[in-house]
C-alpha cells in the first residue's frame, strides 16, 4: 500500500489525525498516475471489478485472520481490507466519509432492527 514517495504516519498520529481521509486524498492523487509506479494507479487502470474482487480477497484473508488467533496477521489483513475498500469508494466516486456518515447513523439502532429495515426497502 505505501508507495516512496508518501510519508508514513507515525503510530501516535495514526490514532489522532483523519487516516481515512488522508488516505482517500492519496488514492484520489494517484487516479492518473502511471501504473508502471503506483499500486493504487493499476488497480485503477484495471477497473472496478478487479478493485472489487481485491476487497471480497482481502475480507476473505481478514475473516481467515480472525478464526487463527493471529492479532498482527488480522490487523494487517484488516488494513489491506480498508485500504482496497477506500480505492473501490474512490473508484465509485463516493468518499470514505460517506461510509462513516452511514456508520453514525445507525448508532442507537437495534442492529436487528437496522437489517430488517434494509431487507424491507
Amino acid at each position: 500500500m505505501a508507495e516512496s514517495q508518501s510519508p508514513a504516519l507515525r503510530t501516535e498520529d495514526a490514532h489522532s489525525a483523519d487516516v481515512l481521509g488522508e488516505l482517500m486524498q492519496v488514492v484520489l492523487s494517484r487516479r492518473g498516475s502511471d501504473p508502471s509506479a503506483s499500486y493504487v494507479a493499476q488497480l485503477f487502470a484495471k477497473g472496478r471489478k478487479k478493485i472489487a474482487q481485491k476487497v471480497g480477497e482481502e475480507g476473505v484473508e481478514a475473516a481467515l485472520a480472525g478464526v487463527s488467533g493471529d492479532s498482527e496477521e488480522l490487523i494487517k489483513e484488516m488494513a489491506d481490507l480498508w485500504f482496497h475498500s477506500v480505492v473501490l469508494l474512490a473508484d465509485a466516486g463516493l468518499s470514505h466519509t460517506q461510509v462513516l456518515d452511514e456508520l453514525g447513523r445507525r448508532f442507537g439502532l437495534s442492529g436487528l432492527a437496522e437489517k430488517a429495515a434494509r431487507s424491507s426497502s
